[in-house]
């Protein structure tokens, strides 16, 4: 049985919406990366070196990265060998059954959240300003609501202009409350204010907004401890999760950003926004990769549902959603 097979009757277990949204979002980077690839086989009449190396351009091109590339391109030349593959045309499925096991033999941290049962739930978010930050805290509240649990945000960007004012219309959108203070006030404040607000209210889930101002380091990285030594004294165990906002529009810039942010806090994981304005969506790999953090969400779209859990095989679907689809029918 083909990898394409065995890919669509995985996914199938899944929900029929979640495998339309990856489809869906994903077509601006499949439409790109596939049909290179498909133009590739369609030159070719056999597997050779000048094969791979147009290959390799092609996934460099996608932003997935050079140095998960070059791991990608000897695993497939390794696996073309053992399998005796003649045909450029069998190599699509071989190099989707590929990109799976690579970010899946990542280190073994899951993609799912770190939520807490029996108890408050801190999520505390970081990135720098313009990656739909605050856009992803209003569409994971919304989440959360409709799974049924009960959500507060903590407006921790106190810097920016009309920071708080755009967390407050999202939590109208969502239908959570908002703690906030003044704009410049101390974001560690903030965050004291918004626990013991969510421990009078039996909240199950506090999801907190900080600043990104990037360009001073130093500050930044007193500012996120501040904040987290008061998260920790207040809840023991928390933050539950710290998780870094990143634009994929952006490609190899959200790399040295993601970079970074591993270097000032600990990023537990990946929120890629805006996956479905790219044409690169190959950064997914890049970041799992050369930074051993798990992708949890990605952005797939404007409404407030667009949000998803990451899956590695709905991300591989979505980027050989025709050939899949075809090698079933």
């Amino acid at each position: 049985m083909s990898f394409f097979k065995k890919l669509k009757e995985k996914i199938t277990k899944q929900t029929e919406a979640v495998t339309e949204k990856f489809k869906d979002g994903l077509s601006k980077t499949r439409n790109n990366f596939s049909g290179k690839v498909n133009d590739l086989v369609a030159r070719y009449r056999k597997v050779d070196e000048d094969f791979f190396e147009e290959l390799e351009e092609i996934l460099i091109q996608a932003d997935v990265g050079f140095d998960t590339v070059m791991k990608l391109i000897e695993e497939l030349k390794m696996e073309v060998k053992r399998r005796n593959i003649q045909d450029p045309g069998e190599v699509q499925s071989v190099i989707s059954e590929k990109l799976v096991d690579i970010y899946n033999s990542g280190e073994e941290q899951s993609s799912t959240l770190n939520i807490q049962e029996n108890g408050l739930t801190v999520i505390l978010f970081v990135g720098v300003n313009g990656v739909g930050k605050t856009t992803t805290i209003g569409k994971i509240a919304h989440k959360f609501k409709s799974e049924g649990k009960s959500v507060l945000l903590a407006a921790g960007d106190t810097f920016r202009a009309g920071a708080i004012e755009q967390l407050e219309v999202w939590g109208e959108r969502a239908g959570v409350d908002v703690i906030k203070q003044a704009e410049g006030s101390d974001p560690a404040a903030v965050m004291y204010d918004a626990i013991k607000a969510a421990k009078s209210r039996n909240v199950d889930m506090l999801i907190c907004d900080t600043a990104g101002r990037l360009q001073n380091k130093v500050n930044l990285m007193k500012e996120l401890e501040k904040v987290k030594r008061v998260i920790e004294r207040e809840v023991p165990g928390a933050p539950h999760e710290v998780l870094l906002v990143l634009d994929a529009t952006t490609g190899q810039n959200a790399l040295i950003q993601a970079k970074t942010f591993k270097e000032v806090t600990n990023v537990s994981g990946i929120v890629l926004s805006k996956l479905d304005g790219t044409a690169k969506g190959g950064i997914v790999l890049a970041i799992r990769n050369e930074l051993k953090i798990p992708v949890k969400y990605v952005g797939l779209g404007e409404k407030m549902d667009d949000l998803q859990e990451f899956n590695a095989e709905q991300y591989v679907y979505g980027l050989f959603a025709d050939q899949v689809d075809n090698a079933v029918n």
